[in-house]
């Protein structure tokens, strides 16, 4: 690293540590959005604080869009952006982010994909590192060479997480809670090595277009300057075709499946699909969760499983919201000898959850958690901007974050109680459990 740079770089960090108390409250982030001539959906907030430019560029290109028997094609396209692009090789371009003091990051999930870029807000490396990620995003090569190699790993992975008792269960848990839908189909050793170049360049070409990305900007930039870092970004890349929407879900029919494994722990999922972006459920789900099992010690759950009982060191229980319905999930480790007893419990405590709701003691504590540590999710940048992008794909109301707080603290027992009757069921929670005797 040259002198110049690091002298910036160690500058910047003590900047951060600095400024962090200084960080906009939730109640004070002023979210602006406007769609960018070639239709590109745009957000931006303004912070100044620091000289700090972040900047996410997502499409509706995740894994939900793979092809049928080509699971893995969309991580695939995603993860090569920067292994080529505009005549430079994957070396280069690490050397020009490198040497412009910018980090490069992305995201890749059964709905989105894309890139995110963290650069200083002086011109020559905001203006380099965006013009770098530019071409990354309009000039993508995708080297065959490249693609072998990644194949290669990719498929060594595979084999691995195949042996291991938790990649298992995921797997067949995703299968048991969303069938052949689109979610519940994870990359094989037979999807990844049927991967063609061809299948890059054709997502790439049908799901990384102008209409469906999604611009995120937090820092220290002006709306003019941000207006002009959209159409930079997006301005070179075609407008593309409606897409079809992703399947509704259909609820799986309640189910237990064991998996012979020669591990000494049992590993156990329990769920079902449940919740979509942007339902009203959310608050009341949320709330209730933290007192179920997302509360860690103080969790129904942790006190079941693990303090009266000691069948495991960790329990947890969360909502995983997506465009379509996307997971609640219990899951824990135990004794194999003990998994059958552990799994009752679970069940047992779920199913009084859901008949009785929280306590008032349990509620007051939950929500004073949740509300008192919102501000910690948003107290850099960096996490500004991932729930600025969740926003800006799902759509979600520009109030969302200022209006957190007061919406978490209105949720009543009742509302919880209701919420967690309608979105599970003894009907549709399937179980899965790896190394059960």
């Amino acid at each position: 690293m040259n002198p110049s740079l690091r002298n910036a770089l160690t500058r910047l960090a003590f900047m951060l540590v600095a400024a962090a108390a200084a960080l906009p409250a939730a109640a004070n982030i002023d979210i602006q959005h406007w769609v960018a001539p070639n239709g590109a959906r745009v957000y931006f907030v303004e912070s100044r604080v620091l000289p700090i430019l972040d900047v996410q560029v997502d499409f509706d290109a995740g894994a939900a869009r793979d092809p049928a028997g080509k699971s893995g094609v969309a991580s695939m396209t995603q993860s090569l952006l920067d292994t080529g692009a505009g005549g430079l090789d994957e070396d280069t371009l690490a050397e020009r982010f490198t040497d412009l003091g910018a980090q490069l990051g992305g995201v890749a999930d059964n709905d989105r994909a894309g890139l995110s870029l963290r650069t200083l807000s002086s011109a020559r490396e905001r203006d380099g590192s965006l013009a770098l990620l530019r071409t990354l995003l309009t000039q993508p090569e995708f080297p065959a060479a490249v693609l072998d190699r990644e194949k290669a790993r990719a498929i060594s992975g595979l084999r691995e997480a195949d042996t291991k008792p938790d990649a298992i269960g995921s797997k067949r848990f995703a299968r048991a809670l969303y069938g052949d839908h689109p979610y519940g189909r994870t990359p094989t050793i037979e999807s990844v090595t049927a991967i063609s170049r061809d299948d890059l360049v054709a997502h790439y070409r049908t799901h990384y277009v102008a209409s469906r990305a999604v611009v995120s900007i937090v820092g220290d930039v002006t709306r003019e300057q941000a207006e002009a870092i959209a159409v930079q970004l997006t301005g070179d890349l075609p407008q593309g075709e409606p897409l079809a929407p992703i399947p509704a879900v259909t609820l799986p029919q309640a189910s237990t499946e064991n998996i012979a494994h020669p591990a000494n722990q049992s590993h156990i999922f329990v769920g079902q699909p449940a919740l979509q972006r942007g339902d009203l459920d959310f608050f009341p789900l949320q709330v209730g969760n933290y007192i179920l099992g997302g509360g860690g010690f103080v969790s129904r759950l942790t006190k079941e499983v693990r303090e009266k009982r000691g069948y495991a060191y960790s329990v947890y229980s969360y909502f995983n919201p997506q465009r379509q319905l996307g997971a609640f999930q219990i899951g824990l480790q135990t004794e194999r000898s003990q998994a059958a007893a552990a799994l009752k419990v679970v069940d047992e405590t779920l199913a009084a959850f859901m008949a009785k709701g929280p306590t008032e003691d349990e509620l007051r504590a939950a929500k004073r958690n949740l509300v008192d540590g919102f501000s910690l999710r948003l107290d850099s940048n960096r996490k500004l901007l991932d729930s600025l992008a969740v926003i800006g794909f799902y759509g979600l109301p520009l109030d969302w974050l200022k209006k957190f707080p007061e919406r978490a603290e209105a949720v009543t027992a009742a509302q919880v109680k209701d919420a967690f009757q309608r979105r599970l069921s003894a009907d549709n929670i399937v179980r899965v459990i790896v190394a059960g005797d």
